[in-house]
């Protein structure tokens, strides 16, 4: 699995080099339940080493050491890249139509960054909109021995905001995607932890072209999603993907319903 080479330090010791293959997923970890036991479904990687006659002798617990490590991968911040998303919304009965625009300032954000979420309405038909409302959701496809999808709410902003007919509304909201919002939700994707270190809320998958998702154990993506009441009728726009990438500038791997909702 892995390319190492030695290199030799003293007559007593040597260190081993390790090259991960570039297919290797990167650690993530399902959040458990607070009242769940067992082993928590997870993509993790250690190291053993382990002394004995030959690497084929089975290994003996009091013979070995083993040591866990998190595996992330670079993410490049791209600041020339603005995601928005606009759509047009068309009623019966009304002969103008409604104007929706949602946009972010960048495509990538780092953990512990706000989400500053851009939102201009235009409402030339005869409905009136009220109760908008902001999430972040976030979408993780385990592929490591089905195809579930769970889609989990990180970040919500509820308003009593409103768009009366004939008016129009130009705000920015802003979103706290954290795990300290988060705690014990069960089924929230995680970041790789080592042991007596906190993490965070899983970064986006970044996965090469010609891998395949199979290997890549789960495969993690965040949308913003805009909800409104549009006269009695609920009204939802969903804004495309964003890549949520680690403090530095690494990420770690870096409209179904959810099967259950903690």
């Amino acid at each position: 699995m892995f390319k190492h080479k030695s290199v030799v330090v003293d007559s007593l010791s040597t260190i081993k080099l390790f090259q991960f293959p570039d297919n290797l997923p990167c650690s993530v970890s399902l959040q458990p339940g607070p009242n769940d036991v067992g082993k928590k479904c997870a993509v993790e990687f250690e190291v053993k080493a382990f002394c004995g006659e030959d690497q084929d002798e089975k290994v003996d617990k009091q013979s070995s050491v083993r040591l866990t490590i998190r595996k992330i991968q670079f993410n490049p911040e791209n600041t020339e890249v603005a995601p928005f998303a606009d759509m047009t919304f068309e009623f019966l009965m009304s002969e103008k139509p409604l104007h929706v625009k949602l946009s972010l300032p960048k495509e990538t954000f780092y953990h512990g960054e706000p989400v500053k979420a851009n939102v201009e309405i235009t409402n030339s038909s005869s409905r009136n909109i009220k109760d908008i409302s902001l999430s972040v959701e976030q979408v993780t496809n385990v592929v490591l021995y089905s195809n579930d999808k769970y889609v989990k709410s990180v970040a919500k902003e509820e308003t009593d905001d409103s768009v009366p007919s004939g008016t129009t509304l130009k705000k920015e909201y802003t979103l706290y995607p954290l795990l300290a919002y988060n705690k014990d939700r069960r089924g929230i994707a995680l970041d790789g932890r080592l042991k007596h270190e906190d993490t965070n809320l899983a970064s986006s998958s970044i996965v090469k072209q010609e891998v395949l998702k199979e290997v890549q154990g789960m495969l993690i993506s965040y949308k913003v999603v805009l909800k409104m009441m549009a006269s009695g009728e609920l009204d939802d726009m969903v804004f495309e993907d964003f890549k949520r990438a680690y403090l530095k500038g690494v990420v770690y791997g870096d409209d179904d319903e959810s099967p259950a909702e903690a």
